[in-house]
């Protein structure tokens, strides 16, 4: 059943955002905040597919903590849920993405419409002047910047993989750093077409301030990161 109900669910996700993005077209091509409406869209139709097809339930925690206008937010990442998450949630994110992810149809060309921030991984040295640029201006326009600090989806419990990106962010910025706990990967798995009954968490936790070192920033907010999406995967509701 759950093989069935997947299949289903993956048709819903993509013939919505054939809809949505048709839809939405017109609006994009004039205006950044079309492109991230149709982006807000196509999350909630999403989040209501998973649940009402695949029983999966978000459930957002840390509410508290979820910041408002410009700042750095450095989540944990699993499935492809995750990218799509921060647009229901935070009020204007800019999400980090790999420059492959622009060669999707429809989902490439609103990346750029909505101003996504897209790294070139194999350029090193010119990637990350050129996010840290991007970053910049959005942090400007009083966007929250969304990384993912590992690059790439993770198993739940794999050992943590984080680069230095998000560090170089956290310097340059200089904004508080609201890291994000979560274990969507149980219901959702990075690879692969099942998807599982379950509660998907994503748990906003208290900001890093400004002015760490590099050390102890990365030291920090991988130690947050990985002790709550732990407790996450050992006390799932």
């Amino acid at each position: 059943m759950n093989v069935l109900r997947s299949i289903v669910f993956i048709v819903w996700i993509y013939g919505s955002m054939t809809v949505i993005g048709v839809t939405f077209a017109p609006l994009a091509v004039f205006s950044e905040k079309g492109a991230i409406q149709a982006a807000r869209t196509w999350a909630a139709a999403l989040i209501w597919g998973a649940r009402a097809l695949c029983g999966i339930k978000l459930e957002v925690r840390g509410r508290e903590h979820i910041p408002r206008g410009p700042a750095l937010v450095a989540a944990k990442h699993q499935s492809m849920m995750d990218t799509i998450i921060p647009f229901a949630i935070l009020q204007n994110p800019s999400v980090v993405l790999k420059r492959e992810l622009l060669k999707l149809p429809i989902f490439g060309w609103f990346a750029q419409r909505a101003g996504m921030i897209v790294v070139n991984r194999e350029a090193h040295a010119a990637a990350l002047r050129a996010m840290l640029r991007d970053a910049r201006d959005r942090a400007a326009k009083n966007r929250e910047i969304f990384i993912f600090p590992e690059g790439t989806r993770q198993a739940p419990g794999a050992p943590p993989d984080y680069k230095s990106g998000v560090a170089a962010l956290y310097r340059d910025l200089k904004l508080p750093c609201t890291p994000v706990a979560l274990n969507i990967g149980q219901v959702w798995p990075a690879h692969g077409l099942v998807r599982r009954p379950g509660v998907a968490v994503i748990e906003f936790l208290p900001a890093i301030t400004p002015g760490l070192s590099r050390e102890e920033f990365m030291a920090e907010l991988e130690a947050r990161i990985e002790t709550a999406s732990t407790a996450l995967l050992e006390k799932p509701r």
